[in-house]
């Protein structure tokens, strides 16, 4: 009998956002591989980003997730190298042209805030490479759209390179008490957190 399913995991670092094999790199099937065969991750998240993915067999709201026209929230936790200044957080938020296929594109707005204190957030293997001379900085970045690399693009165009990228929320669901590599099951309600309804 079919069964509709939710999963959140919590994909680290170095890892594809796909079950099949591509030569020496780690993917979905290193952890997930007692999902069914049914199951895909909803989107994707690079090679080099951390952080929540939503896998399911709930085809529609697999639709709604990643058409572009229902605008649903994500907030990522970026690490980038430098101070990050007002001005930088202001073009953030107001939109920034970054190229996408080799074409120039303005973002939609988005919000942008600094963190007063670095997050908690479980160290990454293998860590990024610090330097002493240069300082980083810690921002939530909240928008609702998903173009390739869109999030390093957008902090690169600002000046400030994105050193570290974690996908902290869709919705309402959070990766909060969860650790890299760590899968758990959601029920049907997770379609509302998802949604923000």
């Amino acid at each position: 009998m079919f069964m509709i399913q939710y999963y959140i995991f919590y994909k680290p670092f170095n890892v594809l956002c796909q079950f099949s094999p591509e030569g020496e790199k780690k993917t979905l099937a290193h952890y997930l591989l007692h999902l069914s065969k049914d199951i895909y991750p909803v989107g994707r998240l690079d090679h080099d980003s951390e952080g929540l993915l939503l896998l399911t067999n709930d085809k529609a709201l697999t639709h709604h997730l990643l058409d572009p026209k229902f605008e649903h929230q994500r907030t990522y936790w970026v690490q980038v190298e430098g101070s990050i200044t007002e001005e930088a957080l202001r073009q953030l938020e107001e939109g920034v042209n970054i190229s996408i296929d080799g074409k120039k594109y303005k973002t939609r707005p988005a919000i942008a805030k600094v963190f007063d204190t670095e997050p908690q957030v479980p160290d990454r293997d293998p860590p990024i490479r610090y330097r002493k001379e240069i300082p980083t900085s810690w921002l939530s970045l909240n928008i609702t759209e998903g173009k390739n690399r869109q999030v390093r693009r957008m902090t690169a165009a600002t000046g400030f390179p994105t050193l570290r990228l974690i996908r902290y929320s869709i919705g309402k669901v959070t990766i909060d008490g969860m650790q890299p590599g760590e899968c758990k099951r959601a029920d049907e309600y997770i379609k509302r957190a998802l949604l923000s309804l």
